[in-house]
């Protein structure tokens, strides 16, 4: 029987490093389920996210376009009510798409409001939840402040663990997030000191193996094959908090980590905007040897958890027979500094926080051939969903989708003219960093520009460009955006990037083949400019144009 792609499991963990998996390399950390996967599919071992962090990256990968085009640009920033998403696209198509934890989604009220759409109906949802029906939507960010929660719609997970017998308002923070000192008080997950610790939770009622349940849930659910579906499966791990249950906690010591990648060059007289991101709390916390020592080791183990829960889920789609025409994707919205580059978090342009895992299971006998490969083509998260559109057989709407189909390299063959650029962007107008520069919120962005070689960040407001080469320094600890040895490079890579931010994007209304379909319309329809006489067309189109005889309505002039 030939095999086909049915439905789609689209898996995304958050924050995790595409170097923290052993089929990548990792010398002290084992990933045998998503190896396995690895294994049945095609790695992409240069895929890199559109915005380095969670909500601009994700809705890149939910509308197949560019932060530059969407326009959610941060976090908290609404996708517009216009923008079409993964779900509109399938469904068009006979396919159903279906979430399953986290989006970062900021839904644009105001747009909905202005045309009269309800939130609770069946438009209004979807276009509040990333154009997916919700089986369960949890961001994972429950922290609680002095005023009030990050957060402050309602969490199912904490529904959920006060179901399973854990007290409070915010067991999130108080238990899952937090473990227990030896005098019996709450050790925060927020507070590095406290990463070994073994989070207060049973670990079946942690949040990984939570979402792993309800998507099992999900498709066990009568009915579930009736239609094709693509059920985007959204992790909140290995995300901070960083603490883990047990057995994971004591699985990984600081014997385990690796060195950090950064270098005492990289702090002398360094770019304004980099060194104002080498002096924030999260760079200077990370950047310590002690809380790398706790952090990481815990990190580590929440991938771990990752992957057996993989293992597990693999494991019932094997069962039901599923893995035969389910295709599976398997990456990050972005990668974690965890102290490299004396950074933390993510939000700059370091290989650290821009690339991604992506691993491509293709069930079809097309890609049999390429079955265990990886593939060093750049990559961008944008690219995923056409290759969707493609994989359920529908016309991919180039003229709204800015990425281009996975296809061709999973099936063996090469595409033509594949792209020599990736492009990343980040927008930091409402942080602390901004204020320190002085930039006003418009001039507080950057462009990252990497042509596999040479990567290159933009910076408005004034600033110098910086540039690293990774042939030479794969470690990008020497930049030589003031080098001018190099400043051939830097122009061609300025040349890409104006190339790029002229292109057409906004003219999502209408198809280059609608286009085609008018031209010459205008003419047939009587429309004929220019002419003298007629003859400067074909007879067929001034046909209607001949003098023949008619009606006189003039008026008449008096007689005399």
């Amino acid at each position: 029987m030939t095999r086909t792609v049915r439905n789609i499991l689209f898996i995304m963990f958050d924050q995790l490093r595409w170097d923290y998996l052993s089929c990548a390399g990792h010398k002290t950390l084992k990933t045998p389920h998503i190896d396995a996967l690895a294994a049945k599919g095609v790695r992409f071992t240069r895929a890199y996210v559109q915005s380095p962090i969670c909500g601009s990256s994700r809705m890149s990968f939910y509308t197949g376009r560019y932060v530059h085009s969407h326009g959610a640009q941060r976090n908290n920033f609404p996708l517009k009510v216009g923008e079409q998403t993964l779900g509109d696209h399938l469904r068009a198509n006979g396919m159903d798409a279906f979430l399953v934890g986290k989006t970062h989604m900021e839904a644009d009220a105001e747009g909905l409001r202005r045309l009269g759409i309800a939130p609770d109906s069946i438009i209004g949802a979807r276009l509040a939840e990333c154009g997916f029906d919700v089986v369960v939507r949890d961001d994972g960010l429950w922290a609680e402040g002095v005023d009030g929660y990050y957060d402050e719609s309602r969490s199912p997970y904490n529904e959920y663990l006060k179901a399973r017998g854990y007290p409070g308002d915010n067991p999130w923070n108080e238990y899952a997030n937090s473990g227990v000192t030896d005098d019996g008080k709450m050790a925060s997950g927020w507070l590095s000191q406290f990463a070994r610790y073994e989070a207060n939770v049973r670990e079946e009622d942690s949040e990984t193996p939570w979402l792993t349940g309800r998507c099992i849930d999900f498709l066990e659910d009568d009915g579930r094959d009736a239609q094709p579906w693509l059920c985007h499966l959204s992790y909140i791990k290995p995300h901070w908090p960083y603490i883990v249950p047990a057995p994971y906690a004591h699985m990984y010591a600081e014997a385990d980590v690796q060195p950090a990648n950064r270098d005492p060059r990289e702090r002398i007289d360094p770019h304004p905007v980099y060194a104002a991101y080498m002096d924030t709390l999260v760079a200077r916390g990370q950047s310590r040897d002690d809380a790398r020592a706790n952090v990481i080791p815990a990190y580590m183990a929440l991938i771990k958890q990752c992957d057996d829960q993989m293992g597990r889920l693999f494991a019932h789609l094997e069962k039901t027979g599923r893995m035969e025409d389910t295709m599976i994707v398997l990456t990050s919205d972005h990668g974690d500094y965890l102290g490299d580059h004396w950074l933390g978090e993510k939000n700059f342009f370091h290989e650290q926080a821009v690339k991604i895992p992506m691993i491509v299971y293709d069930p079809r006998e097309e890609a049999d051939a390429t079955r265990g490969t990886t593939c060093d083509a750049l990559v961008e998260a944008i690219d995923l969903a056409p290759t969707f559109m493609e994989a359920t057989g529908a016309k991919v709407p180039g003229h709204i989708l800015e990425g281009r189909a996975l296809t061709p390299f999973l099936h063996g063959t090469t595409p033509e003219k594949w792209r020599d650029h990736v492009i990343c962007e980040f927008d930091y107008s409402t942080t602390p960093m901004a204020d320190k520069l002085g930039l006003a919120h418009r001039a507080a962005r950057a462009f990252m520009v990497f042509d596999g070689r040479w990567k290159m960040i933009h910076f408005e407001g004034g600033f110098r460009p910086m540039l690293f080469d990774l042939e030479t320094d794969p470690d990008e600890f020497v930049d030589r955006g003031e080098d001018p040895a190099c400043a051939t490079e830097i122009d061609r890579l300025y040349e890409r990037l104006g190339a790029w931010a002229r292109r057409l994007s906004q003219r999502t209304a209408i198809s280059d083949e609608t286009l085609d379909k008018l031209k010459g319309k205008s003419g047939r329809r009587g429309v004929l400019l220019g002419l003298y006489d007629g003859t400067e067309l074909p007879e067929e189109l001034t046909v209607k144009l001949k003098p023949h005889p008619v009606s006189d309505f003039r008026p008449r002039k008096a007689a005399e």
